[in-house]
């Protein structure tokens, strides 16, 4: 049972070194982080004393998920005091899952979702009381009242026929449903991630059917679909019944009606926001008519080897890898067909970047992966270099072929690792002209060499920032001049490519990859701004690299090594 003290206003709030009041969250309770003396945090709740029995019921009920293992904040002392009720819990350090979410790689995001479905499961395990009404009765009673309240409202939306019809031919549906505890409101808004693990707060006192739970999984949609499929899976342990889908639907069309007559009293923002969801239902269902939505993933697909997740098309044997070590590492984002690992055999640390497995983004067969990643082996050994990440060995292997790189501790700079970005952005801009100098100096060696630069771009860029070294992966389609444009459009990011890039048969030689650098500086220094307000550098050097990104060749710099001198001179 909790532990009621009665505190003075002095005991409960003065008793602590510092009181900060968290407004985030609609919530009437008044939240506080507060902190003892001793440095130790905890979360304050203080909720108006009519809620005493259910606050109450509900610290108890939190005392028991926590006993099943769910990563939460713990229940430590429940009271009274002159503002009301209080709970005290513990405190998590940690970011708001709807923010941090959308900064991870994909394969995260739906692992998250595995372990928030994992979560509900146990949250779920707890039964209901006995003396709970008939849930269909009480449900089909809860239907009826807000498609009245709806009718007498005043406000309509497009299709609500559709939503009425649904709900007269699914409602037998809720009949002998099963009951358990429900958190009340789960979804990416009520978790935090802490240390990359994952935490539930604001829990809610209710019981009701489990799958109910999820009509709240529209808010992790809008943040991702990958988290919101893997929250299912998770789950299921699996693929969902088909019932759920349909279920679900009932749920969410009864959730139309309730939340837009909820919005009514609470102004227009509210209102917007109750009918954009109406509207993302009917485009996920095809207006009801499907009800597997069209956010769920049903082809996406996650292994593991050695406890790492990546994604993949379809299954995939990967037991050669453990010739080379226990895989630490896993870049799986790759539209090139080839999927990378980091392994370590206990002495050494190995980047193997392999080709002919079913790599979730390809843009290519596996066959077709296979003879490109043959074809760009000679071209790391010819073009070696400081500051190109150093090949070891190739071979085939596992059904394909693997290229064998010395392991870098480095991040990559392309806007497909945000926090890896973020974290490089917010370096000086010293050093960030540093990195963009040493890309210039490795392609003016590509360029001695007799090559040219093709799709080079942002995530080519690694950086280790305990060395403060800049290394250069992915140069596998960097090819010997001359070269003209077999294609039209080639391959790239639009934002380092040059006009003659997209333009058939046209010349790809040194003045195309002085336009890759100048839309290189501009991606390292102004976050792809290319306008003089947005440069944070002096204008003579904006005007270097401007120049470098014209769209006439003849008005470029003619060479790397040009483009370095001006920039140099620039500097000074």
């Amino acid at each position: 049972m909790p532990n009621l003290r009665p505190f003075s206003r002095m005991d409960i709030l003065d008793r602590f070194a510092s009181v900060r009041p968290i407004t985030k969250g609609w919530s009437e309770d008044k939240k506080y982080c507060v902190t003892e003396a001793d440095g130790a945090r905890y979360l304050l709740r203080v909720t108006p004393m009519e809620r005493y029995e259910e606050r109450k019921a509900l610290f108890a009920m939190l005392e028991r998920i926590a006993a099943l293992g769910v990563p939460m904040c713990i229940p430590i002392e429940f009271g009274t005091c002159p503002d009301g009720v209080y709970s005290l819990q513990s405190w998590i350090d940690g970011e708001d899952l709807d923010t941090a979410l959308p900064l991870l790689p994909e394969t995260e995001q739906y692992v998250l979702g595995l372990r928030a479905g994992e979560i509900l499961g146990k949250i779920h395990s707890i039964p209901t009381p006995e003396s709970q009404e008939d849930r269909a009765i009480c449900e089909n009673k809860k239907i009826d009242h807000n498609m009245q309240k709806y009718r007498e409202c005043g406000l309509r939306f497009d299709g609500d026929e559709y939503v009425i019809e649904y709900i007269e031919q699914n409602r037998h549906l809720l009949e002998n449903r099963p009951l358990c505890f429900q958190h009340g409101d789960y979804h990416v808004n009520n978790m935090m991630l802490e240390d990359g693990r994952l935490k539930i707060i604001d829990f809610g006192y209710g019981f009701g059917d489990p799958w109910q739970e999820f009509e709240s999984i529209r808010w992790c949609v809008d943040v991702s679909t990958f988290f919101a499929t893997g929250f299912v899976r998770g789950y299921f342990d699996g693929e969902p019944p088909p019932q759920f889908w349909q279920l679900l639907l009932l749920y969410f069309a009864e959730g139309m009606f309730h939340n837009l007559l909820w919005a009514i009293p609470r102004g227009q923002e509210q209102i917007d926001s109750a009918l954009r969801h109406i509207n993302d239902v009917f485009l996920w269902t095809d207006h009801m008519q499907n009800p597997v939505p069209a956010w769920y993933l049903q082809d996406f697909y996650i292994q593991w080897t050695d406890g790492i997740p990546y994604k993949l098309k379809t299954p995939f044997d990967f037991w050669f890898l453990k010739k080379y070590g226990k895989v630490f590492k896993v870049f799986d984002d790759q539209d090139s067909g080839n999927i990378c690992f980091g392994a370590a055999d206990g002495e050494n640390r190995y980047f193997i970047k392999f080709a002919g497995a079913p790599a979730a983004r390809a843009g290519v067969c596996a066959e077709e992966a296979v003879a490109n990643l043959k074809a760009a082996v000679p071209i790391y050994w010819d073009l070696a270099h400081p500051n190109l990440v150093k090949i070891l060995q190739a071979e085939e292997i596992g059904r394909g072929y693997a290229a064998v790189f010395e392991w870098v501790d480095a991040e990559c700079m392309g806007r497909m690792y945000p926090l890896s970005r973020r974290k490089f952005m917010e370096m000086p801009l010293e050093t960030r002209s540093k990195v963009f100098e040493d890309i210039l100096a490795f392609h003016a060696h590509v360029a001695a060499r007799g090559y040219v630069a093709v799709d080079f771009y942002d995530g080519s860029i690694l950086y280790d920032f305990t060395n403060e070294r800049t290394v250069i992966c992915d140069i596998d389609v960097y090819t010997k001049k001359p070269y003209t444009n077999p294609v039209g459009r080639m391959w790239g990011s639009g934002r380092f490519m040059s006009p003659e890039e997209f333009t058939l048969g046209a010349e790809i030689d040194e003045v195309t990859n002085v336009y890759a650098m100048g839309a290189t500086a501009f991606a390292l220094l102004a976050e792809y701004d290319r306008s003089p307000d947005g440069w944070p550098l002096t204008m003579e050097l904006y005007d270097v690299v401007s120049r470098a990104v014209s769209d006439e060749r003849d008005k470029r710099q003619q060479s790397v090594r040009q483009l370095i001198g001006e920039w140099e001179a620039a500097k000074v």
